[in-house]
């Protein structure tokens, strides 16, 4: 009996130094955004671990996302929607599938807002009419869907206001701090907003402007997964008074072909790794291990984070 167990602990241990002694890819957004941010944490988080990790930036998931569901990388971050439109090939997908995509495990909410100068006047969504916003996003397929959720709650569309075409919510902000729009679009807590906040001497974050049942049932006509979410004030740049935020899931998600023990290790890191992922990035405050295993929508967990959910009781 004794030599029994000494041979599945030494099963278990080459199958956890497999799994360590492979580098592996997550795939992120530019630098400065909030999925480069979360990328970073989680990669550092992986590697304390033992789990050999870096991040990989690039435009925007729907760049990606098809690299990763060819095999070309392990692992990425995006939000959950985005995600689900890419398996089925829906909405920009444009009815090209990326069937091999599998989630890893839930992250904290993104939480999103349009922001603009405290010093500007305008203090609500309806105040931006005419004004020149970002658009476009020719490389960020995702943001126009929540530009248009997030002007629907003010019983307005992105025709309202003059639109300046931009490539990616990056270069956005750029746009907004050279003075060629009034206000740009962004996760909170995102490092490209504390530097907007710091370049032009404060940001205001606009609050949705319904933000009852009714006003969620609109924005989730243009995104699914859409809820709303209270930010008190002085929690995050911009936020000048408590107010109703739209909010999304996020994940870190896998390719099918990507080796259960490898998916296990991962997984198994992010839910021991939050003190990690908070030095690196504190927005992992809102994380809660607990919830890892959220519902995924249209989308399929990874086998191997099913298995460390069921050792983990996630429920």
């Amino acid at each position: 009996m004794k030599k029994l167990f000494a041979l599945l602990a030494l099963g278990l241990s080459l199958t956890a130094t497999a799994a360590s002694a492979q580098t592996v890819g997550i795939a992120t957004s530019n630098p400065g955004s909030l999925f480069h941010n979360i990328g970073t944490a989680v990669a550092n988080a992986a590697n304390k671990a033992g789990l050999n990790t870096t991040i990989q930036p690039a435009t925007s998931p729907n760049q990606f996302i098809p690299f990763l569901n060819s095999g070309g990388i392990e692992f990425g971050v995006a939000n959950l929607q985005e995600v689900n439109y890419a398996i089925n090939g829906d909405a920009w997908w444009k009815g090209v599938k990326n069937p091999n995509i599998r989630v890893v495990g839930m992250l904290m909410p993104l939480r999103e807002a349009i922001f603009v100068r405290a010093d500007s006047g305008i203090k609500t969504l309806a105040d931006l009419k005419g004004k020149p916003m970002t658009d476009g996003f020719t490389a960020q397929n995702t943001i126009l869907p929540q530009l248009d959720a997030i002007y629907s709650t003010a019983g307005m569309t992105r025709a309202d206001m003059t639109k300046v075409n931009v490539t990616s919510v990056v270069a956005g902000v750029n746009a907004f701090m050279a003075g060629d729009v009034a206000g740009f679009v962004f996760a909170h807590g995102a490092g490209k907003v504390r530097e907007a906040h710091a370049a032009v001497g404060g940001l205001r974050a606009l609050p949705v402007a319904d933000s009852s049942d009714a006003g969620l049932a609109t924005a989730r006509k243009h995104w699914p997964t859409a809820f709303f979410t209270q930010i008190k004030a002085g929690k995050a740049p911009g936020v000048l008074e408590d107010g109703t935020f739209i909010a999304f899931p996020q994940v870190v998600f896998t390719h099918a072909g990507v080796s259960d023990d490898v998916v296990y290790a991962m997984a198994k890191a992010m839910h021991e790794g939050k003190d990690a992922m908070v030095s690196t990035f504190g927005a992992f405050r809102g994380f809660n291990p607990a919830k890892m295993m959220g519902d995924p929508g249209i989308a399929e967990f990874h086998p191997g984070a099913l298995r460390f959910f069921k050792e983990a009781g996630l429920k």
